[in-house]
């Protein structure tokens, strides 16, 4: 027999995987996209509908703070440079408290949809979020316990800034330190000292918090003078000095009441003390209280009234002087009865007698 008989003879093998196992394979793949494609596109629409409307949300309400927050500022610009806006109004501690409150409900308002969207999310996909959420409150608490002088800090300037304790510009005195407020934040406090230095105080460990500009100050002045003087000449001269102060500007706008003449606050042997004050706006008390001696210095001079104080009082009297001076301090030797004397006492010899 010839080879290409054989060959013809001789059976083809079969391919692997024939024709109907792959139509039969395609035909259930066909169904089970069929069957599914109704929920995958329910799915991805629903996905789709939660970030849409969480990204249009968050856009609106942060643009609905961000133009609460300019409209603020506008309102505190256009009373700046007026009486009232100097009184009542910082422009620079308003806008950076608006920023600060801002910047909070901003990233709350961003925090609560988005966290709220991706849950969503999650929930679409048919994924358990039990364990997540437990997760995610265990990492919260230790992370709370880890950070806690970070979270103090920062809770503390959140309500600091809500409640206006103080702002820019203000005199306080934070128990840490003390100055003029040149920056809020809500983590951290920046202070100017008396003495020109920075202080940076944490917003958590402020215990309290005295703030010196806000409502009115009290500007005091004690006048001492020899006890010899006319009260009723003291009083008119006082009296004169001031009503010309309150008459003449930048005075009659930082004092907010007259200058009252209280009386004696004090009576001594070689001085007697005249107390004056006065309700100034806050924070104008120091430069009140240094014009008000200025002009009372000045009108005493003009009366003839001498001012004294405790080392003038002294050097205008003569001192007597002290008879006790020249004497040397008394000796325990000196009393034939004390202890020292009786001590020292030599012991007479004794005699023998037979």
């Amino acid at each position: 027999m010839s080879l290409s008989a054989l060959l013809a003879a001789t059976p083809s093998p079969e391919p692997v995987g024939s024709l109907d196992e792959a139509a039969e394979r395609a035909g259930n793949a066909a169904g089970w996209v069929q069957e599914n494609w109704s929920t995958w596109l329910n799915t991805g629409l629903r996905i789709l509908l939660i970030a849409a409307i969480a990204l249009v949300l968050r856009y609106a309400i942060r643009r609905a703070l961000t133009n609460l927050i300019d409209r603020m500022n506008r309102s505190a610009q256009a009373v700046e440079g007026t009486a009232l806006g100097g009184l009542l109004v910082n422009a620079e501690r308003r806008r950076q408290r608006s920023e600060a409150i801002g910047s909070v409900l901003r990233s709350v308002t961003s925090f609560l949809i988005l966290g709220t969207a991706a849950l969503m999310i999650l929930g679409a996909f048919q994924i358990n979020l039990a364990p997540l959420l437990a997760s995610a409150g265990v990492a919260g608490v230790a992370l709370g316990f880890g950070a806690r002088n970070l979270v103090t800090d920062f809770l503390s300037g959140v309500f600091m800034i809500l409640e206006d304790q103080y702002g820019v510009g203000d005199q306080i005195d934070a128990g840490v330190a003390s100055g003029e407020v040149i920056e809020v934040g809500l983590r951290v406090t920046k202070l100017r000292g008396d003495n020109g230095e920075i202080w940076y105080v944490r917003n958590g460990e402020v215990k309290r918090i005295g703030n010196l500009s806000q409502g009115w100050s009290t500007a005091g002045v004690d006048v001492m003078v020899r006890p010899t003087e006319d009260l009723e000449e003291v009083g008119a001269a006082i009296t004169a000095a001031t009503e010309e102060m309150t008459k003449e500007e930048p005075w009659s706008e930082r004092l907010w009441g007259p200058v009252e003449v209280l009386g004696l606050d004090s009576v001594l042997l070689d001085s007697m003390t005249v107390r004056v004050t006065a309700k100034t706006m806050p924070g104008k008390s120091l430069s009140v209280e240094r014009e008000l001696r200025w002009r009372i210095k000045r009108a005493l001079d003009a009366a003839g009234i001498r001012m004294v104080g405790p080392a003038t009082a002294e050097a205008d009297g003569e001192a007597s002087p002290d008879p006790t001076a020249g004497m040397a301090a008394p000796s325990a030797y000196a009393s034939a009865t004390s202890p020292q004397s009786l001590a020292a006492t030599p012991i007479p010899p004794t005699t023998m007698t037979k």
